[in-house]
């Protein structure tokens, strides 16, 4: 994130000096290294509350309005674009204009002092008829993509064989934070069990409400199986003598633990429950 190019992007909708003059020292502040005070012209201060909108607006600029010009302008077939923070998703209809976006992207971003990440970028085929075409070609099930959390791949709706987008948790990130639950449990060994209980029973329904989309029972279930697992084996070394029995726990766990449930509808339920009746594109 280049500073000069920060301000001239701010000064669009900001006209107080006074504030662009404040930003632009906070950009400047640098970092410290081996305990010396180091300018830095690129980047913005980590853990800042203002970096995330900075950041945000700086690729507003540099990514999202151009690339809405050349899927205008420059563009043969559909595309869709996603973009979370510093995560971006695009769609093409035809290779041909995912060749030829990607190209001039990569040069884009240089021009403002970005780049793509090398290990996370690439171009697969992913959709409707990606199954068919790479069967056609002798390639095996399509490519899956992982994005905010979730393994993303083709599949077929069991009633009538429609394609739909399918979304599982990423296994990585329920490892890690089963470990990191795991850790908790361990300096928590000997505290009272309805706070362990309820602290639990946190970070289930947390975890249930990012999580728990259609398609993805299973990954929200094996995690609360974990969870529970987790904690029967904390409770039995709490004591040697008395060991927990599975039905007083279960009892403890439907006590504290929410009931495992998709917590969000599909997405086109979602849309009607908002629009019907209300919105111009009904």
């Amino acid at each position: 994130m280049d500073h000069d190019w920060t301000l001239r992007f701010l000064q669009h909708r900001v006209g107080d000096k006074r504030l662009l003059r404040l930003i632009r020292k906070w950009l400047k502040v640098g970092v410290a290294e081996d305990g010396k005070r180091v300018e830095q012209e690129i980047g913005a201060p980590q853990g800042a509350v203002i970096s995330p909108i900075l950041a945000n607006i700086y690729l507003h600029y540099v990514y999202d309005l151009w690339i809405n010009q050349w899927r205008k302008h420059n563009a043969t077939g559909d595309i869709i674009v996603i973009r979370y923070a510093d995560d971006t998703i695009l769609g093409f209809q035809y290779k041909r204009d995912a060749d030829s976006l990607l190209k001039l992207l990569e040069s884009r971003l240089a021009g403002f002092s970005l780049s793509l990440h090398p290990a996370k970028t690439r171009l697969l085929q992913f959709g409707r008829y990606a199954q068919e075409r790479r069967a056609k070609n002798g390639k095996g099930k399509p490519e899956t993509f992982d994005f905010l959390g979730f393994t993303h791949y083709c599949s077929r709706a069991i009633k009538n064989g429609w394609f739909k987008v399918v979304r599982k948790t990423v296994a990585r990130r329920m490892r890690v934070q089963l470990q990191e639950v795991k850790t908790e449990l361990r300096r928590r060994l000997h505290r009272p069990l309805p706070e362990t209980g309820r602290w639990l029973g946190q970070i289930i329904r947390g975890h249930m409400a990012y999580y728990a989309v259609p398609d993805n029972i299973g990954s929200v279930s094996s995690f609360v199986y974990h969870v529970r697992w987790l904690w029967y084996r904390a409770l039995c070394r709490r004591s040697q003598r008395r060991r927990m029995n599975w039905t007083r726990f279960n009892k403890i766990c439907e006590r504290f633990f929410p009931p495992v449930r998709i917590m969000h509808p599909q997405p086109l339920h979602r849309f009607d429950a908002k629009t019907r009746e209300r919105s111009p594109v009904r």
